[in-house]
């Protein structure tokens, strides 16, 4: 069985045994791994993520009286209800914001909310930076409309409302990379996204590349990190340089006048106008096969987020530089994700992917003596609807 066909079988399983019926229609979102392009997305500018094969199905049945009833199989079978047309109301546990937080941005877009009977699971592994809250809530954002406001959204849409649920009712100030890449990815492609247009392109990754996540064994939570306080600190750099969004602001212009600007605001929009750049030189190199190119290009946005983000940890630094050893100008690595723990991002010639797990297994340890675990990954389609 695939690793669909196993959470498919789990979620459908525990539809049936919570809700003593058969669901009425399964829809599935997958994670994603950000190539190249790290808090750029809320600057407004370039980002080169692509969806993996770990995802969240749901599986859902319209139900009367109106309330949302969900299972949540991967919360110890925690459960919810709630009144979709009542105001958001906060619940301590995270899981729940993210299914009310969609629910509330339906309702805000005057899109009709009614009773469903609902169970969820998914395989993206939580805390590692692969976006396994914008798979949820994209994957229910398109089952919601598929299934009360049917033709109505496109993939743009359920993306953006997604976000909305994550910024207004979540408490993480994100982008919309996460939601976009798991709304519109297409398989074998990653997705270069220009931010403020939401435009996207397709940006095909050559066959005889592979692509591993490893998780550095270091939990992260967005909310609870300096996530926002990085987004504050770009907000104000901005109107230094009178700008609405740090993409607007060239190299040049970020050396040229950066007087009575502080030196942390400064490293932190240097990485924002130097990544934007190297995003946009990453999808030609994929598109030519320049593989030593799109080398060079990780392992500077690996050492911008290390040294003028300052998002990195000392041992994703040495896990980032265990596998650089190895792969040396047959591929890429750097530390994906927004930071402080997650996971690093692998992109390179298949024939060296042994050598790198080879060695992330034997000589990698996580701070509390934890090994990696490692994930092969496939670049994958976006959010749809499964058959029954």
């Amino acid at each position: 069985m695939t690793r669909r066909d196993q959470l498919e079988v789990r979620v459908l399983d525990a539809f049936r045994a919570a809700y003593g019926s058969e669901p009425e229609m399964l829809a599935v979102a997958p994670g994603r791994v950000n190539l190249i392009g790290e808090h750029t997305d809320y600057n407004d500018g370039f980002v080169l993520p692509c969806a993996i094969d770990y995802e969240t199905i749901i599986a859902a049945r319209r139900s009367n009286g109106g309330q949302i009833s969900i299972l949540a199989c991967d919360q110890n079978a925690e459960t919810d209800q709630f009144d979709p047309a009542q105001p958001f109301v906060a619940q301590k546990q995270e899981w729940k914001n993210h299914v009310r937080g969609v629910l509330a941005s339906f309702r805000q877009r005057s899109l009709p909310v009614s009773g469903m009977e609902i169970a969820v699971s998914g395989n993206v592994p939580q805390g590692a930076g692969l976006s396994s809250s914008a798979s949820l809530s994209v994957a229910l954002a398109k089952l919601c409309s598929e299934q009360l406001a049917p033709g109505t959204l496109s993939p743009t849409d359920l993306a953006q409302i997604a976000q909305q649920s994550e910024n207004d009712f979540v408490g993480t100030a994100c982008g919309i990379m996460d939601q976009l890449a798991s709304a519109r990815a297409t398989s074998g492609n990653a997705l270069q996204i220009d931010c403020r247009s939401l435009d996207v392109k397709a940006v095909a990754v050559p066959t005889d590349l592979g692509l591993l996540v490893i998780h550095s064994g270091i939990t992260r939570g967005l909310v609870d990190s300096a996530y926002n306080e990085r987004r504050a600190q770009c907000e104000l750099a901005a109107q230094h340089y009178g700008v609405s969004a740090l993409r607007d602001l060239t190299i040049d212009q970020l050396k040229a006048n950066r007087a009575g600007l502080d030196d942390v605001s400064y490293r932190r929009a240097r990485h924002v106008v130097t990544e934007n750049a190297r995003v946009l030189e990453a999808s030609k190199a994929l598109e030519n096969g320049d593989i030593a190119k799109l080398s060079q290009l990780m392992a500077q946005s690996h050492a911008s987020m290390r040294d003028d983000f300052e998002i990195t940890l000392p041992a994703i630094d040495e896990l980032v530089a265990m596998v650089a050893a190895v792969l040396e100008e047959s591929g890429g690595v750097r530390m994906t994700g927004g930071g402080f723990g997650g996971c690093i991002v692998v992109l390179a010639k298949r024939d060296r992917l042994d050598d790198v797990h080879a060695v992330a297994e034997r000589d990698y340890r996580a701070p509390d003596g934890t090994k990696a675990q490692i994930f092969a990954c496939q670049p994958s389609s976006g959010a749809a609807l499964l058959e029954l």
